[in-house]
């Protein structure tokens, strides 16, 4: 039987999104009669960029539980009763022969329902500290991938695979584009490329400490390109007309963007971390405070304890960046050694190992 029919879900960043989308592609190569539906938040990235990837998606009315006290976790429990009853009609509806979550709240009251009903369910983890709805979810579903060790700690020891996370294809030829990735974005041949990302949304903290050190990267003879996120680039774009710098809102290319790289600095979100694992090219990782569990700081910490890239905490910036940087970009050896070091941890056959537990569940039901 080919014609399956797949529930995914999971968003509210891209970090969520994307793992997503890539494992229905390649469910979708497995069968190609397959039928897909994405459940997301309703208000929420998702709404976009799932049907640009080519996939019709549903909304649901939730939010997550805001950490301080407001007046909008009043409206949660409402939200949350609203969204189990759709998910209820979304499965009733579709009737999936399997449901995958890749975290974000949507895929909690979707997850719950058909995991109630019987239907074969999987979530995926991306994080070294799982999120809130995962760790609800993991005594309900049947399978949870994870891309770290040692997640025993929350949940089920039976339930885990350790797969690594689902990254797009595109990326892991990144190695064989340095002259396509510098043509595409201009770029001189004979000049160090910096590349920065803040996330889908942008990270203030780093935009900050780029403009703050235009000039340096000017002595050090350093281009930069800088995708600063689509909330910061009225602010940030004036300075395109500067020789070296390239502002952009958001990079569609990323492939040819890391392959242009000569040194990468990045929040550390699961999925960019795994991607940079894939791509090997030296990074200095400046986890954002602001998260659950701080589970940047705890990404970034297992990548640079194996000396396979530079940890620098938002609050060292001032002092320690301009060294670091310096001593990195001006020594060969230091960069082969954390792009070997990052290569090694990658975990390059995620998406297609994710899917192989989703055919076992299939032929188990």
């Amino acid at each position: 039987m080919s014609n399956y029919k797949f529930i995914l879900s999971g968003g509210g960043t891209g970090g969520h999104i994307y793992p997503a989308v890539a494992i229905a592609d390649e469910l979708k190569s497995r069968y190609p009669d397959a039928e897909f539906l994405f459940v997301g938040a309703s208000d929420r990235m998702e709404m976009d960029k799932v049907p640009q990837a080519g996939y019709k998606i549903e909304g649901l009315w939730i939010s997550g539980i805001q950490r301080k006290l407001t007046l909008k976790n009043l409206a949660f429990p409402f939200k949350l009763i609203s969204s189990l009853l759709r998910s209820r009609k979304i499965v009733n509806a579709f009737k999936p022969d399997a449901v995958i979550g890749t975290g974000g709240f949507a895929s909690g009251p979707l997850l719950q329902v058909a995991s109630s009903k019987g239907v074969p369910s999987l979530i995926q983890e991306q994080n070294s500290f799982p999120g809130i709805t995962n760790k609800l979810l993991a005594k309900k579903v049947n399978t949870i991938c994870v891309a770290y060790e040692g997640l025993e700690k929350f949940f089920p020891k039976e339930k885990i695979k350790l797969t690594g996370n689902p990254i797009r294809k595109d990326l892991l030829q990144v190695k064989n584009k340095p002259t396509e990735g510098k043509d595409a974005f201009n770029l001189k041949h004979n000049k160090q490329t910096l590349l920065v990302l803040g996330g889908s949304l942008g990270a203030r903290r780093i935009n900050q400490l780029i403009e703050d050190n235009i000039p340096f990267f000017e002595a050090q003879d350093i281009q930069v390109v800088w995708q600063c996120g689509k909330l910061y680039h009225a602010q940030y774009k004036k300075h395109n007309q500067l020789k070296n710098i390239q502002v952009h809102a958001f990079l569609n290319q990323m492939d040819l963007a890391y392959a242009a790289a000569d040194a990468i600095i990045s929040r550390a979100g699961a999925i960019s971390v795994s991607e940079l694992c894939i791509v090997g090219k030296p990074v200095i990782f400046i986890p954002s405070p602001n998260v659950a569990e701080d589970h940047q700081t705890k990404n970034a910490k297992a990548v640079a304890d194996k000396n396979a890239a530079i940890l620098i905490k938002e609050q060292d910036l001032d002092t320690e960046f301009q060294t670091e940087f310096s001593e990195l970009m001006s020594n060969e050896t230091k960069k082969e050694e954390l792009s070997k070091n990052i290569e090694a941890l990658a975990l390059v056959n995620a998406t297609n190992d994710i899917v192989d537990e989703v055919e076992k569940l299939l032929k188990s039901k």
